[in-house]
């Protein structure tokens, strides 16, 4: 009996999106100029040399990058063997719910309400209300900042006054910030449970707590505790579809907070990519018959396109070839597995926010051929027609 898996490379774009102008990402690229730094020895740091993807490009990820923009790629020149394309996004974001919404079937119907890049970014009301629901007499940060470098910098005085770390970025997101032992990291998830609603209202997409420990002697790290408290979808994505005609939905890393629990039957959740890798080989090989499995693998984004650092996220993309390797060797006949992406975020673009993208779609499981250029909803339409159960959204299935 079929099953689908549907895995997610948090942020690995291929560039070409149509509008990516009208974001201030002209010419944004994260796989091809991952693969030039990497050939031009410019991400030499824990690895070396041309950019080496031998599965993925195998299934057409350098074909997939070239149809996207039209860029060189170097190292990755494979004749493909699998299903490959590109994906563009018709929902006006570059953020995380609009991409894993998309596809899943779901184009976002909305504006989303993005805070100004002012020192304050929040209004007042809100500010208040944060004050009132956290005790605290006011809150730090209040500006568009990375989370790395904000807990670096406000760690010390949030350890010292209690108050919670509030930031934003491009994304339609509010951020909360809060040392796990001083705060307490029950308390910071309460807060942002009790926050949800009103920014949802808003129109603003997350509210994501952010916990870290340490000290200002010895540094400070975030946590594997990260929550998202997304707004739910406006309809039934493929993950309901699947429920609905009887089948199983696992979803592995943050797919759960980005849905809202909607669809989900069973939740996998790790302190790092590592170990979601390993829930999804085991789900390949313990998965039910009509089921999806739908992956998150945030670090490509969190830990090396944000910071933009080219040589951790070619290492990343690396190490998760040959997951992919093995993946693929464990799949039954009979199962599809689709590997595609949310969104951009160039690790040699300015700033440190996302970047307008167009994504490679790789398909193992139904055979070999050029999908050509597909909308991200088609991902859906595509695992719908795989699983033979009825789809809802606007997508096409690029199946034969």
């Amino acid at each position: 009996m079929p099953r689908a898996f549907l895995v997610v490379l948090d942020s690995v774009g291929c560039g070409g999106a149509p509008d990516a102008a009208d974001f201030g990402d002209e010419g944004a690229n994260t796989l091809a100029h991952i693969a030039q730094a990497c050939a031009a020895g410019q991400a030499e740091v824990g690895r070396s040399g041309p950019l080496t993807l031998p599965v993925l490009d195998g299934l057409g990820l350098g074909a997939a990058i070239r149809l996207a923009s039209g860029a060189q790629t170097p190292g990755l020149q494979a004749v493909p063997t699998g299903r490959w394309g590109a994906a563009t996004e018709a929902s006006l974001g570059k953020d995380t719910p609009s991409g894993h919404w998309e596809l899943a079937g779901v184009p976002v119907p909305w504006d989303w309400t993005y805070f100004p890049r002012t020192t304050p970014a929040f209004p007042d009301a809100l500010v208040r209300q944060v004050c009132a629901l956290s005790g605290t007499e006011g809150i730090l940060g209040n500006c568009h900042a990375a989370g790395i470098p904000i807990i670096e910098e406000l760690g010390p005085e949030h350890l010292r006054s209690g108050w919670p770390i509030c930031y934003t970025s491009a994304d339609s997101v509010f951020q909360i910030a809060a040392h796990e032992d001083g705060f307490g990291l029950e308390r910071l998830y309460a807060l942002c449970i009790a926050l949800a609603p009103v920014l949802h209202e808003m129109r603003v997409g997350r509210v994501i707590a952010r916990p870290f420990v340490g000290d200002a002697q010895r540094g400070f790290s975030r946590t594997g505790n990260r929550r998202d408290f997304a707004i739910a979808p406006p309809a039934p994505t493929l993950c309901d579809w699947v429920q609905a005609a009887g089948g199983h939905v696992h979803a592995v890393g943050k797919i759960s907070d980005i849905f809202s629990g909607k669809g989900i039957n069973a939740v996998h959740k790790g302190a790092d990519d590592l170990t979601l890798f390993e829930h999804l080989l085991r789900l390949i090989g313990e998965g039910e018959d009509n089921s999806l499995t739908f992956c998150n693998f945030v670090e490509f984004d969190s830990l090396y396109g944000h910071p933009r650092d080219v040589a951790g996220y070619a290492r990343a993309l690396e190490r998760f070839d040959k997951v992919a390797g093995l993946a693929l060797a464990q799949l039954r006949p009979g199962d599809m597995m689709v590997i595609t992406a949310d969104h951009g975020n160039d690790p040699t673009a300015p700033g440190t926010d996302h970047t307008r993208e167009r994504v490679p779609v790789l398909v193992a499981g139904t055979g070999a051929g050029e999908i050509g250029h597909c909308a991200f909803s088609d991902v859906a339409a595509s695992i719908a027609a795989h699983l033979s159960i009825p789809a809802q959204g606007p997508g096409r299935s690029f199946l034969p």
